[in-house]
């Protein structure tokens, strides 16, 4: 059985939309029994690939996301930043750019926070498409930004610091934020008649104490992990306890929430997971058909210089994100990739938040970004009203790939600074 044969199977089954998991389980079960190869093999690779210190983190940063949501937290701090920014033109797309730490994840706050968001700033008189861009684009700093579930899969994946590869994403995701706010700037300067409240002290005290306590959490993880305290791992628990805690001293969570918290928590875990597992014994196969070799020959023979290496990655990175989870495209392209990038002297921190910055950008990219669907399933807007309210924000994320790409080293800075 060739790779070719296994990976047109794969893009069938994901063209007839069967889990990215199971696309590539099936194919791959099956060329381990047509090649003589030992199906307890198989499964040997796929049980040690997520028996993984570094991947603990993921359930418990993904459970810390869920208590913060079922809690109320993220109502919380939309108050205090509408109480803030209400006399600003354009203060709910503002608003919407100030909530992508929540899960960690593009898909689920886009379409969790898009149910609450969209409708808000369509009754506020914001155009379909401002609204569909402004949470679409916002939710893919939520991957960049720590706690990063992807940033976590790569430093395991990698063998890097989790904590180097966290300060490393901090600087690129608030010049995301601060790239999208200049968007919604400009945009907002052809809608005259958008409303405004007026600024009020005594309403941004009485938001700003209840926030106080919730932003504790972000201290608490960051803090801890780029001062050298925790390890992600145990940030990622501390935070998830801290929020527990909070949730359950507002009396905005209760006993009777946890069991619905723990499934959604564990689904969402075991869904990544068999990613996970899935692209390993994929990699396993093409390692064994000498694929990464081929590559690297490749791309060595193309050229010698480290920055079209890096636009290279750029493009497939983004490419890929427009089909697949990022979880399951980063494991299937950090073992092909890293080698090479060594050969190119690339620092693989570097590397690491290129690849994740341009999967997000492939979210949002026409035809066929992922974000882009959920936003359409779950507003019922025209597509094409998804695909011109996102082309917009995706200029200065692409600019800034394109920055990390000419001064890779730009980035080193802060972990250098920590001592990470």
């Amino acid at each position: 059985m060739s790779v070719l044969v296994l990976c047109l199977l794969i893009a069938a089954l994901l063209l007839v939309r069967v889990p990215v998991a199971f696309a590539f389980f099936g194919p791959c079960f099956l060329y381990m029994m047509t090649s003589d190869q030992s199906v307890g093999l198989a499964l040997r690779l796929v049980s040690n690939s997520t028996a993984s210190f570094p991947l603990l983190a993921v359930p418990l940063f993904i459970l810390l996301g869920s208590i913060a949501n079922r809690a109320g937290i993220a109502d919380r701090l939309f108050d205090f930043a509408l109480a803030l920014l209400g006399r600003v033109r354009g203060s709910l797309g503002y608003v919407s750019l100030g909530f992508s730490w929540m899960s960690g994840s593009a898909v689920a706050d886009a379409a969790a926070l898009g149910k609450v968001e969209i409708p808000a700033m369509l009754r506020a008189g914001y155009s379909r498409p401002f609204a569909l861009g402004v949470v679409g684009s916002s939710s893919l700093i939520a991957p960049v930004m720590p706690p990063s579930i992807p940033a976590v899969i790569y430093a395991g994946l990698a063998g890097i610091s989790t904590g180097a590869l966290f300060a490393a994403s901090v600087v690129p995701a608030f010049l995301m934020a601060l790239g999208l706010c200049l968007v919604v700037f400009l945009w907002v300067r052809r809608m005259p008649d958008l409303p405004r409240t007026e600024f009020s002290w005594s309403r941004v005290a009485t938001t700003g104490r209840r926030v106080i306590a919730p932003l504790g959490a972000p201290v608490i993880i960051l803090g801890g992990i780029l001062g050298g305290f925790v390890t992600p791992t145990e940030a990622a628990a501390v935070g998830a306890l801290y929020m527990l805690l909070l949730g359950f001293a507002l009396r905005t969570l209760h006993l009777r929430d946890l069991p619905g918290v723990l499934v959604e928590a564990a689904l969402t875990t075991g869904s990544i997971m068999l990613i996970v597992a899935s692209a390993n014994l994929l990699g396993y196969v093409l390692a064994r058909e000498r694929v990464p070799q081929e590559i690297s020959e490749w791309m060595l023979g193309l050229t010698s210089d480290a920055t079209v290496f890096l636009l290279l990655v750029f493009a497939l990175s983004m490419v890929l994100g427009t089909a697949l989870d990022a979880i399951a495209v980063l494991t299937l392209t950090v073992p092909i990739l890293l080698p090479i990038a060594a050969q190119y002297d690339v620092d693989p921190i570097a590397l690491g938040v290129l690849m994740i910055l341009s999967q997000m950008i492939g979210l949002l990219t026409p035809p066929v970004g992922t974000v882009i669907f959920v936003l359409q399933a779950i507003t019922k807007a025209k597509m094409a009203e998804v695909f011109w309210g996102s082309l917009p924000f995706l200029v200065p994320l692409s600019l800034l790939c394109l920055g990390i790409i000419f001064w890779p080293d730009a980035i080193l800075y802060l972990p250098q600074r920590l001592g990470l």
